[in-house]
């Protein structure tokens, strides 16, 4: 006796049996979780234009992006970075002349202000 083993795909949206060539897995992530999906041709592409305008607004992560909220916490551009130093001098906080500034004085700033 014989076994023969069968794979198909079939889309996840509608249940249609995906032929060969016919659809494609596709692999996104959102909130720090991955995802794959198996989809027609027609429901990929939808899929694609859907996402399209947050995609085109987005920008690509790297391997060091972090989904943590400090990860996420960006530190003041250049424009704020020399008056929070200021601040904190005259606060009678120590803060470096260069480098980073520490994420207690960038609060206690945007609270002050």
């Amino acid at each position: 006796m014989a076994r023969k083993i069968v794979h198909q795909l079939v889309d996840d949206i509608d249940g249609t049996l995906l032929e060969s060539g016919e659809g494609e897995t596709i692999h996104f992530s959102l909130n720090g979780a991955a995802y794959e999906i198996d989809l027609t041709s027609a429901h990929a592409s939808e899929l694609r234009e859907a996402l399209a305008p947050y995609i085109s607004a987005g920008r690509r992560a790297t391997a060091t992006s972090g989904s943590s909220a400090a990860a996420r916490r960006r530190t003041p551009g250049n424009s704020d970075t020399s008056a929070i130093r200021a601040w904190a001098k005259q606060s009678g906080m120590k803060v470096s002349e260069r480098g980073r500034i520490p994420a207690e004085i960038v609060e206690a700033y945007r609270a002050a202000h």
